[in-house]
């Protein structure tokens, strides 16, 4: 019988967790996520599901935790932070899995479900990412609640940050040099038998307190899993060169470079390959059945996924949403710098509905309407200087949502039909936004463009200034190009804008309505 008590689920927007919740909800449970953006929880498909609960908070405050699982029966632990914190990610991961502890305790929960990895320091100690993992588990096992650690290497599924290193690596390159960890043997797992699992660790006592190694049934190398792909994919085999030379750090900046994945969440993942993640038991088995997924079949199953553009959940789906404070407020003097802007509008004789699902299908394979090159270009020099760039495209073609990636934006907001406002996530010296409007009038709907920056320095006062005829010239060509888009003729066309400031700020996230 299933519990009236919710399942507090943290890190329900990344890749595990945004598949979890639906399938937790579907099965009949009720379901509290936390988050510290709840508009990126609101946007969810599964948000209007009548068991599912929302609450904001973050695993670095402990009030907040507390206050998230009080009344909650058990909670799934699902969060890392190597893409919040960068390089203090082992600090972070300590400090959050303290305060899991505490607030589990008090809650009076019966179990915390943690999804770790798998990994053994035989050759090579482990990796700093793998070694937080383990370092998290002990936390939570210190404490009073019980724990279940479910112990997993590689995921493979569409969106996860392991099939997209494999996918963009292999489909680019018909020949790679290879460091020697290449040979190392995994026992990848597919993501529906790890979400299987999950689930399964709810519903049985017999797992209470105890350390599970989880994978799927092929252990191979990765020069196997590689040829796998090729085959899979319909690609010419590749050749794969293993040579002594190359590092995790030269590797981690190959994969920045042809991949989505940005170096700094590379690294720790690519240090972690040279450890052999292969499980030590199979006894989850005995307790936990299901038919256990081939790596072959796995890898099949993402790249259709993938090429249908059915990717309910991604790695870059992670990462905290909080815009800037100057973003609710034109006073310079209150938001702590000067807020510099650069905006256009065009007027198109079309509904505001047709305008508006060309705003929606912007970036990505899509392009931006106009410069398209210019846009790469933008975003190979962002790579360059270790910045995201322009790889990670959109998880959908047609459909945005808050929090998903977009090229080198993050979606803040949307007001669906009206407005879509992104956050500028690449190399800068100063914060941007871009902000899009579409505003139905008498006889035609009027289309704005505003891009807004806070300069830190004179770098950031000499970048705008700059590159502002350059953006003037841009955001002229874009609202031409939309028009085209739409298939309408322009009405009005594309002049300065300046928007009015307010008399008064609206509140930051969370604290309104």
């Amino acid at each position: 019988m299933i519990s009236e008590k919710p399942v507090l689920v943290i890190g329900a927007t990344g890749y595990v967790g945004g598949r979890l919740v639906p399938l937790l909800l579907e099965s009949g449970y009720r379901v509290r996520a936390m988050g510290r953006s709840l508009p990126k929880l609101a946007s969810r498909s599964w948000a209007e599901h009548p068991l599912f609960e929302m609450v904001e908070g973050d695993v670095l405050d402990a009030a907040s935790m507390q206050a998230a699982a009080q009344g909650c029966r058990a909670v799934f632990y699902l969060v890392h932070s190597m893409v919040a914190a960068g390089r203090d990610f082992a600090a972070a991961d300590r400090t959050g899995a303290c305060n899991m502890v505490s607030a589990a305790a008090a809650a009076g929960m019966d179990r915390i479900i943690y999804l770790g990895g798998l990994a053994e320091a035989k050759h090579h100690r482990l990796s700093e990412h793998l070694q937080s993992r383990k370092e998290v588990a002990e936390i939570l096992n210190a404490g009073s609640v019980p724990v279940t650690d479910l112990r997993a290497g590689a995921i493979l599924g569409a969106g996860s940050a392991s099939f997209e290193i494999l996918r963009y690596t292999v489909e680019r390159l018909p020949v790679m040099l290879a460091p020697r960890w290449v040979e190392t043997l995994n026992q990848p797992i597919s993501i529906r038998n790890v979400l299987v699992y999950l689930k399964g660790c709810l519903e049985t006592d017999a797992v209470l307190g105890q350390t599970f190694d989880i994978g799927g049934p092929d252990v191979l190398s990765y020069r196997r899993l590689a040829e796998i792909y090729a085959e899979e994919a319909g690609l010419p085999r590749r050749r794969i060169i293993p040579v002594p030379f190359v590092s995790p750090r030269f590797s981690a900046f190959l994969i920045h470079q042809l991949t989505p994945v940005p170096a700094d969440l590379a690294k720790p993942l690519i240090e972690g390959l040279r450890n052999e993640s292969v499980c030590g038991d199979a006894r989850i088995q005995d307790i936990i059945s299901q038919p256990i997924i081939s790596c072959r079949e796995a890898i099949r199953t993402a790249i259709e996924s993938v090429r249908a553009d059915r990717i309910a959940s991604c790695w870059s789906d992670a990462g905290c949403l909080m815009p800037p404070e100057w973003t609710y407020c034109g006073d310079a003097d209150y938001t702590g710098g000067t807020i510099l802007e650069c905006g256009y509008r065009m007027g198109v004789k079309a509904g505001a509905d047709e305008v508006w699902a060309a705003v929606e299908g912007i970036g990505g394979d899509a392009g931006w309407h106009f410069g398209d090159r210019l846009w790469q270009l933008r975003g190979a020099v962002d790579g360059w200087i270790g910045g995201i760039g322009m790889r990670r495209g959109r998880r959908h073609p047609t459909r945005l949502r808050v929090g998903d990636a977009l090229d080198f934006w993050r979606i803040l907001e949307i007001d669906r039909g009206r407005r879509l406002l992104l956050a500028a996530e690449m190399k800068l010296p100063g914060e941007a936004l871009f902000e899009i409007r579409v505003e139905p009038q008498e006889g035609e709907t009027a289309i704005t463009f505003l891009s807004r920056f806070v300069p830190k320095g004179l770098g950031g006062l000499l970048y705008w200034y700059a590159l502002y005829p350059g953006h003037q010239w841009v955001f002229k060509g874009m609202l031409e190009g939309l028009a085209r888009a739409v298939g309408t003729p322009v009405s009005s066309a594309p002049r300065r804008y300046t928007p009015k400031i307010p008399d008064t700020c609206p509140p930051p996230w969370g604290m309104g309505n």
